[in-house]
């Protein structure tokens, strides 16, 4: 049994013991009843000067690997999204390259693919609001270039520029009109990106939700789904049931997830999630309990990675990618813990400790002994004795 002494959060150390149990990640094919997209990652390459600030370089062998994990699950791949560090270390050069990648790879096997739409390669404190129309057209063509669906993402261009609802209508009206395919919509909440507050022209979400539902009435057959992140279960909900007949709800909130793709007597959500990508095993097959009508089998796989996701996702919320990141390198999906932009600081040693404890309790870690080297590894160069 692997037994390691873990910093506790309170500056003292306690043994933990691993269970030993090891996820089962054998393929499976993609659910029925539900759509479901894990948002990657991506790794970066360790030899290269990926510091705040610098250009992305990433580990292109590890990077797509990791997408085929996924894809092996029986998961949708969600690609350069915020789980990939949009705006925080991946810039746009790295990203088109990301997006023209993945999209050869999930090609070559039929996969599920969508891709995030943004203005990033804009400087947010200069623009206007044709400028984010032309900045999302261009990335638009990308991902069409790709043969992915677009994920249109929200902006911090457009949150700047925007000086009402009425701007906001009018950006969104002339981006869906550019798409060769229905998209998917993104709602970011705070959490997520401060920089988005007052997003849609309304400084409460909740006062947002029937105008984009309107949005989306007045162009549904150019509006696949949308993903909503906003951490707010009612909000979703009330979404949710104000949307067109054929128009998708993606759950984007990561504390609340199993009650949600569960749905209700009126609906349920489909899932476009970060923490898929940590749980992507446990997601998948209680996915394939939902298919054969496994109510308690669904819950009995989903439930116990709520404490770990709640713990990922825990604030400062945005920096949820360290914790994303960290378990696949326990996993053996990467060489190294880095990440681009030195993001793998982020978190502290007491919260990746933690992290480890509710990978091993929730059955995540596919294999134990390998997640117990690099860990405790790391813990002595930081000084942990073991």
């Amino acid at each position: 049994m692997n037994t390691l002494n873990l910093p506790s959060g309170d500056g003292t150390v306690a043994p933990y013991a691993l269970s030993g149990a090891a996820a089962d990640a054998a393929p499976l094919p993609p659910a029925t009843a539900r759509t479901a997209y894990a948002a990657a990652h991506v790794v970066a390459d360790p030899l290269a000067p990926n510091a705040p600030g610098a250009s992305a370089v990433l580990d292109w062998e590890a990077t797509l690997a990791f997408r085929h994990h996924l894809w092996d699950q029986g998961l949708g791949v969600a690609e350069a999204m915020d789980t990939a560090q949009r705006g925080m270390g991946l810039d746009w050069a790295a990203t088109a390259e990301l997006i023209s990648r993945t999209g050869a790879e999930a090609r070559s096997r039929g996969a599920l693919l969508a891709c995030g739409v943004n203005t990033d390669q804009l400087d947010s404190s200069r623009v206007d609001l044709e400028s984010a129309i032309t900045a999302y057209g261009e990335q638009l063509e990308a991902v069409s270039e790709a043969g992915a669906t677009p994920i249109v993402m929200a902006s911090r261009a457009l949150a700047a520029a925007a000086s009402g609802p009425e701007d906001y209508a009018r950006v969104y009206s002339a981006v869906l009109e550019r798409a060769d395919r229905p998209v998917i919509l993104h709602w970011l909440g705070t959490a997520f990106d401060p920089a988005l507050a007052g997003y849609w022209g309304y400084d409460s979400p909740a006062d947002a939700v029937e105008p984009v539902a309107e949005l989306i009435a007045e162009h549904a057959d150019r509006v696949e789904g949308i993903k909503v992140s906003l951490l707010d279960t009612a909000l979703e909900v009330r979404l949710r049931r104000l949307l067109p007949d054929g128009v998708r709800l993606y759950t984007g909130d990561d504390f609340h997830y199993p009650e949600l793709v569960l749905g209700d007597e009126e609906g349920f959500s489909h899932a476009l999630l970060g923490v898929f990508a940590a749980i992507a095993p446990a997601a998948a097959r209680a996915l394939a309990a939902l298919d054969r009508g496994d109510t308690d089998g669904y819950l009995a796989l989903m439930e116990p990675t709520v404490p770990l996701a709640r713990h990922l996702f825990s604030e400062p919320t945005y920096y949820y990618k360290t914790g994303i990141a960290f378990l696949a390198w326990l996993n053996g999906h990467q060489k190294g813990f880095h990440m681009v932009g030195g993001l793998h600081s982020a978190r502290d040693l007491p919260h990746l400790a933690h992290t480890l404890r509710l990978a091993d309790t929730a059955g995540v870690l596919s294999d134990p002994d390998l997640a117990a080297r690099r860990m405790r590894a790391l813990l002595e160069v930081s000084g942990v004795a073991q």
